[in-house]
């Protein structure tokens, strides 16, 4: 079995957190495309502030645009998708090229929704080809490494994204249980007590949601050779 190098760990770890991340964020933004469009104009500076995105945009439509498609917005969900297609290039051999070929499926998927007259049905492709990369994962890869390592990062923005939108406590219970399955598989070195401290988190009311989203960030700030920078 090939040795996976530190550069290939993290980019594997980055294409779960990405993908994830396009993932979730989609499924949030058209839970509130109706409200953005009919009601509420400043539904979207809440949205900003739960993802801890500056708030750049200047109307609702503006934002409907430019979060969802702007190449030029960091924050954009069309960045995030080219940051996870721009790992799956590098990790075709590790991956394979049909789990990449969905990939690049929801890039076509996202660039179609962009000019499209109904964009939430696109967006809905997009989605649609995640949930297909993520079962090529499991289906295709034979190295546990690898797709322990994609999965551990899907787990780790999971729950990093569910903490910041604030969901019920059985969400993050879910979830946290997956992660501690999954971070066992790997060689990822991880703050025992940070670990420690986010399940009992997870088994308390009221959830400190802020405290979670900053033990699951430095999960990972521990002495080793995993280089672990977004």
């Amino acid at each position: 079995m090939a040795i996976l190098s530190i550069e290939h760990s993290d980019r594997l770890y980055w294409l779960g957190r990405y993908s994830e991340r396009v993932y979730t964020t989609l499924r949030y933004f058209a839970k509130s495309f109706d409200s953005l469009i009919e009601v509420k104009e400043q539904d979207y500076d809440e949205f900003c502030k739960r993802q801890d995105i500056p708030n750049i945009y200047v109307s609702k439509e503006d934002f409907i645009s430019r979060y969802c498609f702007d190449e030029e917005d960091a924050n954009s969900i069309y960045a995030n998708l080219m940051r996870a297609y721009d790992n799956a290039i590098v990790l075709r051999e590790e991956i394979g090229s049909e789990a990449l070929s969905y990939i690049q499926l929801a890039v076509y998927a996202m660039n179609k929704a962009k000019f499209s007259d109904a964009p939430l049905i696109q967006l809905q492709n997009v989605v649609d080809n995640i949930v297909a990369f993520w079962g090529m994962v499991d289906d295709d890869i034979d190295s546990e490494c690898v797709r322990s390592i994609i999965r551990l990062g899907k787990r780790v923005e999971r729950i990093d994204l569910y903490a910041r939108m604030k969901e019920a406590s059985h969400e993050l219970k879910r979830e946290m249980k997956r992660l501690n399955l999954r971070i066992q598989r790997t060689a990822f070195k991880y703050n025992t007590m940070k670990l420690a401290h986010l399940n009992y988190m997870v088994e308390k009311e009221p959830i400190y949601y802020d405290t979670m989203v900053e033990e699951i960030e430095t999960l990972f700030d521990v002495d080793n050779d995993n280089t672990m920078k977004n």
